[in-house]
Order: structure tokens, then sequence, then C-alpha cells
């Protein structure tokens, strides 16, 4: 048996190294909690699998009381964590999903894509590009999907990596379209883009660096010609126009070094001849994600209010 090799090859601390053996080390601990019925918010969860082939699952969240005589609109969720750390199952998923569901009285699926390094993008887009699948030809035989969601009202969420893929999921709709449910918006919290030339504060910012973001995308995306891939920066998408939906609300926090990219990406979408209505919040005081690592403060639930009013308008 080869001895273990303690030499680090790729060090996104504190979330992830490699070792030059092949060893993954996730740094970032993943509490996984079963589904329940919450006691503070009463969503009831519950699993479903989606795609046992390529181990693709899911939790859907119902809020309390759903009327099957009034449809409550879709939210198909895709959770953060820079495509290779945490899980729809997760315990900090799992509370943001409560609150957001009773706050914006919505059905939604949280999908649980495979993770990078072990399972590099495109895989994560590919994932949930068939859950999506699932949700528009499948999803009939799920009975809380049935019964409780209106499919004619099908929104695309998630918050930092998740934002991304909720985007990508969106400019694919655009493109080649899903039989079966109709995508009316799109909430990307802190969306996670980015590109090679700096822009805001991204060279100066206090906690994380630039290289370590431009690192962090080559890592999880080894396939994707750099940082200016359309992938993660959508400035550069030729089929940016194509976005799938004619709503689009983002999310950016002040003390997060993406915040310039999320405005970024409201001046791309306005001059790519898309035709929709996009708005920006620009949450004062707030880090990164501020809404999943704090769904009980003040900025988060200001953000649930918001986000009702857009997914039921």
């Amino acid at each position: 048996m080869a001895a273990k090799s303690n030499e680090i090859v790729h060090d996104f601390f504190p979330f992830l190294r490699e070792y030059k053996d092949g060893r993954i080390d996730r740094i970032w601990v993943q509490n996984m909690v079963p589904p329940s019925i919450d006691p503070q918010t009463n969503v009831e969860s519950k699993d479903i699998i989606i795609s046992p082939e390529n181990d693709i699952s899911a939790r859907l969240y119902l809020p309390k009381n759903p009327n099957p005589h009034n449809k409550l609109p879709l939210l198909v969720y895709f959770h953060g964590g820079g495509f290779f750390v945490e899980s729809a199952f997760s315990q900090l998923y799992h509370e943001h999903l409560n609150v957001l569901v009773k706050e914006a009285n919505v059905v939604a699926l949280s999908v649980n894509y495979r993770l990078a390094p072990e399972h590099p993008l495109p895989i994560a887009y590919e994932d949930s590009w068939l859950a999506l699948k699932w949700v528009s030809s499948e999803s009939e035989n799920e009975e809380w999907i049935r019964d409780y969601a209106d499919l004619n009202r099908v929104y695309l969420g998630g918050d930092s990596a998740g934002g991304n893929i909720a985007h990508k999921m969106a400019i694919l709709i655009g493109k080649e379209s899903l039989s079966g449910m109709k995508l009316c918006g799109v909430f990307l919290n802190c969306p996670f883009f980015w590109g090679e030339v700096a822009i805001g504060n991204e060279e100066t910012h206090e906690v994380i660096t630039k290289s370590y973001t431009d690192k962090l995308w080559r890592y999880v995306s080894p396939s994707a010609n750099g940082c200016d891939e359309p992938w993660i920066n959508p400035g550069m998408d030729p089929d940016l126009s194509s976005l799938g939906c004619k709503r689009v609300l983002v999310y950016v926090a002040e003390k997060d070094i993406l915040r310039a990219r999320g405005w970024h990406y409201k001046e791309a979408l306005e001059k790519s001849g898309w035709g929709g209505e996009v708005e920006v919040v620009d949450v004062e005081g707030e880090e990164h994600d501020f809404s999943v690592t704090n769904p009980d403060g003040k900025s988060a639930m200001a953000m649930f209010k918001k986000l009702a009013s857009f997914l039921n308008s």
C-alpha cells in the first residue's frame, strides 16, 4: 500500500484541500439533517430521488396547510458552496429553505447536484438540467408537486454557485424550452459570477483575494476556458439574450467580493437585447450569503418578504 502524501496540491481553506496522493479533505463540515416537520415554521419536507443512475436527489418542501384548490408557485432551488461543498440536505440549507418556504408561501424543490472535484463542471449543470426535465415531464408522479404546485408558475433560485446554476438553467430553458412547465422568473442571491479582469473591489477585498477565486473556478471547472467562460462571466455569453423568463431579481451584499458582479450582470442583461426586467437589491452591511447563514436575521427576513412578492405576483 502506497504511503499517504501530506503534500497539498490545492488549498482552498476553509473549505477543501487536495493532497498529492489524490486525497480530498473537505474541511467545511456539513451537518446533514433528515427531512422533517419544522417546529418553528411548520414547513414539511421529504427527500426524493430524481435520477438514481446519476445519484441526483432533492428535498421537497411544503408550507403549512397547502390548498389543492389554490396551487402555489414552485421554486426550484440550487444550493451554494462554490460547486465543491455543501448539500441540499445540510442543516444550513434545510433551515434556510424552511424559513424561505414559510415566508414566501411556495412549494420548493432543493436540488442536490454532484460536486467537484470528483464531479467537475459541467456535471453540476447537467444534474440540474436533469432535475428540471424531471419537473417538466415526471413530477406528476410526486403527489406534493401534482397536488399543490402550479407548473405554470415555476421559478428558479439559488445562492452563490447555486445562483450561477439558476442563471445557466434559465439560459438553457430559453434555448431548448421544456414542455409541461412555464418559467416565470429567476432569483439570484449573491450569485457566483466572475471574470478575468477585476471590477469593483475584487483586487482589494479584505477577506477573499481575486487570485483565490480565480484558482477556485479553474479547480471546479478544469475544462472551462478561464474566468471569461460564459458559464462564469455572463457578459461574455452570446446567448445571454435567450434567458428563458422576463423577470429576474438579484440580491447583492455590501461586504461581498461578488457584489460588483451582480450589478455587472444587470448591465449585461440590459445590453443583450433580452427585453425583460431585472432588479438588483443591494443590502448594506451584509456579507456573502447573509440570508443562508442567518435566515432569521433582519436583512434575511426583508429579503424573504421581497421574494414572496416576486414569486406570487
